[in-house]
């Protein structure tokens, strides 16, 4: 479910409250009641009754429903509903000039918070959660045909003739000058293929995973342009429980081959792993491949994350470096 309020959950609550304002006005008049009564009540009715759906749609919900800690969710979401209700329920009795003697205590006081709030709350709340939901729906059907979409790229730039010939080109120069690193590089490559074909169909993968495919593939670039490029991993936090797009950081990798040819030194490429982000840096070489289209590797991980986490990735392009840092993603089980 989308956790994010936008401007048509605004909408939709302003139009409820707009009838809903007109309803109880007429209801006010038709009784009698002073209209400072309602110029209170209603304001502070309005307050906490948003206040409860929201607190419910957009933290209580996503904190405790999904992660399945119902207890808690029970235990503080009647907590929320009694502290909210209560003040609507003294305003309107402060504003009614009702006998305090007469103001509920105990189980009674309890019992009537409760109906109070979900009575403000009920129909407003159903409205916006069934909204979330169908949002939620069109983005995980609009998430699977992206995903059909981003498997098909990811094969066609990976498993490319272009990608196979290079490679075999390499292995050619090995065989006859060096048989044990040729037998090294079959390896590695070998294991890039077999991590491709196990992970055609999934979405993301872990991240002890991704680095394993990382380090085959920088022994294939190192191999193939031998000191051109140069690439250090700085893992600062474990690899375990956590998780990234499927090929994200090769898709980081091949960007810094294709946009920065060397020019006489080594081009310094450093990824660093945190807790919740993974940020690749290189060096920006003053020789470019411009027949390369920039930043569509790019673009399809921004819209991956988008689909995936409702995350995105932070690009940083300055003169002397290109510094990509993606977030890393904590699955629930």
């Amino acid at each position: 479910m989308n956790t994010k309020i936008n401007k048509s959950d605004v909408y939709i609550l302003a139009i409820y409250f707009t009838f809903s304002f007109i309803i109880q006005f007429f209801d006010y008049y038709d009784r009698g009641t002073y209209m400072v009564d309602f110029i209170f009540d209603f304001p502070i009715e309005l307050i906490t009754t948003n206040a409860i759906i929201l607190t419910y749609v957009f933290w209580l919900i996503p904190k405790f429903i999904i992660t399945k800690q119902y207890a808690s969710f029970t235990f503080i979401g009647i907590l929320i509903l009694v502290f909210f209700s209560t003040i609507d329920y003294t305003v309107g009795y402060w504003s009614g000039k009702n006998d305090w003697n007469n103001y509920p205590i105990g189980l009674d006081y309890l019992f009537e918070m409760i109906n109070i709030g979900t009575n403000n709350s009920a129909f407003p709340f159903a409205l916006l959660l069934t909204k979330k939901f169908y949002e939620g729906q069109t983005q995980f059907l609009k998430m699977e045909k992206q995903q059909k979409e981003n498997e098909l790229k990811l094969l066609r730039s990976q498993l490319d003739p272009h990608f196979l010939f290079n490679n075999l080109n390499t292995l050619d120069s090995l065989i006859d000058s060096d048989s044990e690193k040729a037998k090294e590089y079959i390896n590695r490559l070998s294991l890039i293929y077999r991590y491709l074909i196990k992970t055609k169909d999934s979405e993301v993968m872990e991240l002890e995973d991704e680095i394993q495919l990382a380090e085959n593939y920088i022994f294939l670039i190192q191999t193939r342009f031998g000191v051109d490029y140069h690439f250090q991993i700085d893992k600062q936090s474990p690899l375990t429980d956590k998780f990234i797009p499927t090929g994200a950081i090769q898709t980081l990798l091949e960007n810094v081959v294709k946009h920065n040819k060397p020019n006489g030194k080594p081009v310094k490429t450093s990824i660093t792993i945190k807790d919740s982000e993974l940020t690749v840096v290189n060096e920006k070489s003053s020789l470019k491949n411009n027949k390369e289209s920039f930043g569509t590797g790019l673009e399809n991980l921004k819209t991956r994350y988008q689909l995936l986490s409702d995350q995105e990735i932070s690009v940083v392009n300055t003169e002397n470096k290109f510094e990509v840092t993606i977030p890393i993603i904590n699955l629930i089980e």
